[in-house]
Order: structure tokens, then sequence, then C-alpha cells
């Protein structure tokens, strides 16, 4: 199985960390996270992963060229001359011709990635979004107000359930028929252009533990994690 990982994001939300590290070699205990996202992989029977590298990405190629984990995997790099988004990377990248996964790497997750490919696969689906669902807290009485404005309901302080999606996505290779090379082109517009063509997009959930590090107490919250939780990541 072949995965893409989306490493070439310059992390400006973990400033000061990232003006000297790329977001995916931030520490988490004495690991990287991309060697914790590698080491998933390659337990879920991942052969092959391609690194899509833009910042940074010599200290990424330097770090993985010493460590072990670079012989028990196959290790390609993708270099973006410039920021193509996070699906316009995809165009530019060769030999995606069969089912693969891509996910951003920066993910702290105890998802079984063999699970979504097979999912994926079994609805005969164009893409597969790995979904979470996220609690949002309103910080107010919510009023319900009927066409003459009068009350007619009122919620204190409601907690409202979105899913959302994780950075994990499974990919058929026809899809990037819709994404052209060279061009900026984000994830959420190629959902929406799949949808408009009527391909079949499908959310996958799983009860895992699932960890976006995308700001600094997010990052300390997930250095936590992973201490308190190490044998649930699949790492060794």
């Amino acid at each position: 199985m072949k995965a893409v990982i989306l490493a070439g994001g310059k992390g400006t939300r973990l400033a000061p960390y990232t003006m000297v590290l790329p977001k995916p070699l931030l520490p988490i205990g004495e690991l990287p996270i991309l060697e914790i996202i590698l080491r998933q992989l390659k337990h879920f029977g991942f052969t092959e992963v391609i690194l899509a590298c833009g910042y940074l990405a010599e200290l990424i190629q330097a770090y993985l060229k010493s460590n072990s984990i670079s012989k028990e995997i196959d290790i390609k790099y993708h270099r973006e001359e410039r920021p193509l988004g996070t699906a316009g990377a995809l165009a530019n990248i060769e030999n995606l011709d069969k089912t693969f996964l891509v996910m951003n790497g920066d993910i702290l997750t105890s998802i079984n990635y063999s699970n979504i490919i097979k999912y994926h696969k079994a609805q005969k689906a164009s893409l597969t979004i790995g979904i979470t669902y996220k609690k949002i807290p309103i910080e107010l009485g919510i009023l319900k107000i009927d066409k003459k404005m009068r009350i007619i309901g009122y919620e204190e302080k409601p907690v409202k359930e979105y899913p959302a999606s994780t950075g994990i996505y499974v990919y058929e290779p026809h899809v990037l028929n819709y994404i052209s090379p060279d061009t900026y082109l984000d994830f959420p517009n190629l959902v929406l252009k799949l949808i408009e063509a009527e391909e079949k997009v499908v959310g996958y959930y799983e009860n895992a533990f699932w960890l976006d590090m995308g700001n600094k107490s997010d990052y300390e919250r997930a250095i936590t994690e992973f201490e308190k939780n190490r044998a649930i990541f699949n790492i060794d």
C-alpha cells in the first residue's frame, strides 16, 4: 500500500518552534510526529510513503536519512517549489496509479489505517474522508424565534456536535483528473468538485484518538497524551 504525507506547510501557528524546525519534526516525547506516523503506516502494512515537502525540506530528508525507519519503509520525496495547496500537490506526484492514502504530517492518532482502506474499497468510493466529531460549546443562551419575533424556545449554552475532517483521506487514482498540474487547489474545493461531478465521496468514522497539532495548546496536549497512552499508537 502507498501513502502520501503532506509535510510542506510552514506551521506558522506553532512559531517560534517552527522557525527552526518543520512541523513534522516537532518532537512528541523522544520521537518527531513524522516518525510516529511512518512507524504506524509500516505497522498497518504500508510499504511506500511519498513525502510532499516544501518548507525546510532538507531538514526532513537529513533526519530520515540517518533514521532506521528509512530502511524499513520505502520513502520517496516530492519537493514543492511553491505551495500548491492540500490537494494541488498531488497532481505532480508520479505513480499514484492505485488506491492510495493521503494525510497531513502533523496528526497524532490511533486510527487503524488498513481499516480505512478496506472501508473505502468496500464502499467503492472515489474519495473517503476520515471524520471525527467536534463539539462546539456556545457560551450564550440561544433563542428560537418565529416570524413575528415571538420567543418560542430557549436553550442555555448548548454544545453542538459536527462531523469534521481528520486530514486523513483515501483516493482512487482517477480523482487526480480533477486536479490541474501546477495549479493551487485546497482539499475542500476538490471535494466540492467531486460532489458536483456526482463522484462518490464518503466519510469513515472510527472510535480512535485523534489530535491535529495546529496550535501550541494542542501540541502540548499531544505530548501528554502520547506519553500517557503510548500503547494505543502502534509504533513498536
